[in-house]
């Protein structure tokens, strides 16, 4: 009887022979080597970046308590009574700063009293307008330098060293140089961080994952509210010492502790590292690894192959459009998110109060988001929440003209929940819609636009003294209408991350055939 076995036996060792000789996909590579789950080394690198969101909150929302307007009282009943409002019509000798610390607050300690609106605002507005410049300059910065981990570790490293100079100002234009100078330097460490981690998970896990820096964002911002009002009676200087010296200690841990993107580094032709990044992600999968490492393309072949650079973002029609769509939303949601807080007051509740529910309603929407994602697709998802949102803004209007106060401040919880929402969604959809190669520059575009919307809640929220709360109106109204640009972007829900331009239009193709054939 002739012996069968011995042909087949040879085919399959010549195909297996064939497949281990082929050139692997990156991506394959990727998400098999993280196929076994999110695992506790990958929890630890994600707190550990994204704490940096942590600082970042604080210093966002620290001159909520730092520049607030004092409370005070009448000292000579003879010119000052209680009925009096407007401390700047009286002797200076007649009234005196609640405590008798004059201290305790910017406005108080630089008399900036009875300064115009445009010098009490200039450190805030120095602040908003040094994000911009920093998210403009930062923009400029080629994907290719330095890298997400060092970007994140020298943009953390100089927002703490100029929070704790801060301690030193002398004067208010001193100061808000200072603001400025923190503004440029934190303009880009949420894309940093929340590139990072982005590029660190699988599809599977990705929605989940890129929820823990926001996560630490809200835990940052309700934490100010705790470290404010244990040093309320001690000067302002106090509270950024307080949160300035942990960010130093923090960006130093990143610089020592935290590991490179292995997306980034294949990009640029580190294959080496970013297998040896992988193994250090997940352990388990070592072996796999070291077996298809040699199957990876060369450096040399990589160097040759055609590299994409930030014009690409403006030459290609499709990328483009992405970009301005995204800035278009993200223009009204940065309006609604930062401009809620700031118009709160008109609404006459208690400072700390208020400012650590809003933190505290952040928290369920991390919960949210990941379903959303998952259950969802992308477009009606923003769509919906802005329109949601939009509708609250205008109802918490309505309500603090009727006087009906407590229901007002719930609605405006309503729709800060609303606007972080939608900030999460299209932070996440915007990084599977824009490859390796350009994912910071897209990311950076996404914050700039809401810190624009941002940089504008101080003049809109200002109008809240004149007609009360007509700032939430606005921001409702400016949110839902943008918010029906998501129709103009391209669905990406179970998509994987692109590494080239080129991979990212062959994913785009493949995923219209896709829809279209269901």
């Amino acid at each position: 009887m002739a012996d069968t076995s011995a042909p087949l036996l040879t085919h399959r060792e010549e195909d297996e022979e064939e497949e281990t000789s082929q050139p692997l996909n990156f991506d394959k590579i990727f998400e098999q080597s993280l196929s076994g789950g999110f695992g506790l080394s990958q929890f630890l690198q994600a707190i550990l970046v994204g704490l940096a969101l942590s600082f970042d909150a604080q210093q966002i929302f620290i001159t909520v308590f730092t520049d607030a307007y004092p409370t005070w009282h009448c000292v000579d009943h003879t010119v000052c009574t209680p009925a009096t409002t407007d401390i700047c019509k009286l002797p200076r000798s007649a009234w005196e700063w609640d405590g008798g610390f004059k201290g305790k607050s910017v406005i108080s300690e630089f008399h900036l009293e009875c300064s115009s609106s445009f010098l009490r605002s200039l450190p805030t507005s120095a602040f908003y307008i040094g994000s911009i410049v920093g998210g403009v300059f930062m923009a400029l910065i080629p994907d290719g330098f330095l890298g997400r981990k060092q970007l994140l570790f020298y943009t953390t490293l100089a927002m703490s060293l100029t929070g704790i100079s801060i301690f030193f100002s002398t004067g208010i234009w001193s100061y808000a140089f200072l603001k400025f100078a923190i503004g440029v330097a934190r303009s880009q460490i949420g894309t940093y961080a929340f590139n990072l981690i982005g590029e660190r998970v699988s599809t599977k896990w990705r929605p989940r994952a890129t929820m823990i820096p926001f996560t630490l964002f809200a835990l940052g911002f309700m934490s100010l509210s705790g470290i404010a009002f244990l040093v309320r009676h001690a000067s302002w200087r106090v509270i950024y010492l307080c949160t300035s010296i942990p960010a130093a200690i923090h960006s130093v841990c990143i610089y020592f502790f935290a590991l490179e993107s292995p997306r980034w580094l294949h990009v640029q032709g580190n294959n080496e590292e970013a297998i040896e990044v992988l193994k250090r992600i997940s352990p388990g999968k070592r072996g796999y690894l070291e077996m298809v490492s040699s199957r990876l393309p060369s450096k040399e072949t990589l160097e040759q192959s055609p590299r994409s650079s930030i014009m690409d973002l403006f030459t290609r029609r499709w990328a483009f459009r992405r970009i301005l769509v995204v800035m278009i939303i993200m223009f009204g949601l940065g309006m609604m998110y930062y401009g809620v807080p700031l118009a709160v007051r008109d609404i006459k509740v208690n400072i700390y109060l208020s400012e650590a529910l809003n933190a505290m309603v952040e928290l369920p929407t991390f919960v949210i988001t990941p379903i959303l994602l998952e259950k969802f697709n992308r477009r009606s998802s923003v769509i919906v929440n802005c329109l949601v949102g939009g509708a609250l803004g205008v109802f918490c209007f309505v309500l603090t003209t009727l006087g009906q106060t407590n229901i007002a401040f719930v609605f405006e919880l309503c729709s800060f929940f609303c606007a972080r929402i939608g900030f999460n969604l299209m932070a996440v959809h915007l990084i599977e819609m824009f490859p390796t190669c350009v994912r910071n520059f897209a990311t950076t575009m996404l914050r700039l636009a809401v810190v624009v919307g941002g940089a504008c809640c101080p003049i809109i929220a200002s109008v809240g003294r004149n007609v009360p709360s007509i700032s939430f109106a606005v921001f409702g109204f400016v949110v839902a209408g943008l918010g029906f640009f998501a129709l103009l972007l391209p669905e990406t829900k179970g998509a994987s991350l692109c590494d080239t331009m080129e991979e990212q239009e062959l994913s785009d193709q493949t995923l219209k055939t896709s829809q279209g054939s269901c």
